[in-house]
């Protein structure tokens, strides 16, 4: 008996202490064999293999719940409409409020511009109609620094600061910023956003 276990030792020899060469149960390795051989039908065919939808099936249902659960993005606004908030005092008088809680640190207060660009001036970056404003003002300037308010304000809330915008031009505040981008001659409204 000595010598079977004489040929189960192992050659080495760490800190005095001799191991013996035991190899693995029977059962445990056909098992691990069996889940090697299961592995590339599994990969292949995920949905066929028990309960529940495929790899591909389960990802696009999760991309469609995340989706839905997005808040709905804004209609494009006409330039009907933000001309007849321009023509109502109170909303005129609300959009003034969210203007200098949220935009007035980059236009100044007065509109004047600071970091971003002057709204008192008939020169727009991004278009001097109503609509074009609107647009700047609810997808943001990324590049510029200036973020998406649409996903911060109410689409109420949006109309007003596009009409307080709008009524800013031609009002001629003390020492603005110089112009910037290209002179709106084509629409008669008052312009929005830069």
């Amino acid at each position: 008996m000595a010598n079977q276990d004489e040929d189960r030792l192992l050659e080495h020899d760490y800190d005095g202490i001799q191991e013996y060469d035991n190899p693995m149960p029977r059962w445990w390795l056909w098992i691990f064999y069996a889940t090697i051989l299961f592995v590339p039908f599994y990969y292949v065919a995920p949905g066929f293999m028990g309960e529940g939808p495929g790899m591909i099936a389960a990802y696009e249902a999760d991309v469609a719940a995340h989706t839905a659960a997005l808040p709905p993005q804004p209609a494009a606004m006409d330039d009907a409409t933000l001309l007849a908030v321009l023509a109502d005092a109170d909303e005129l008088k609300e959009g003034g409020e969210v203007f200098t809680k949220n935009c007035a640190a980059c236009h100044r207060a007065d509109g004047g511009g600071l970091i971003g660009p002057n709204l008192t001036d008939a020169a727009w970056i991004h278009g001097g109609a109503p609509s074009a404003i609107y647009q700047t003002i609810s997808a943001g300037v990324l590049a510029k620094g200036m973020p998406a308010w649409d996903r911060i304000l109410k689409p109420d809330e949006l109309k007003e600061v596009a009409a307080y915008v709008m009524s800013l031009k031609g009002t001629n505040p003390p020492s603005p910023k110089a112009p910037e981008g290209v002179v709106d001659t084509t629409t008669a409204a008052p312009s929005v956003g830069k």
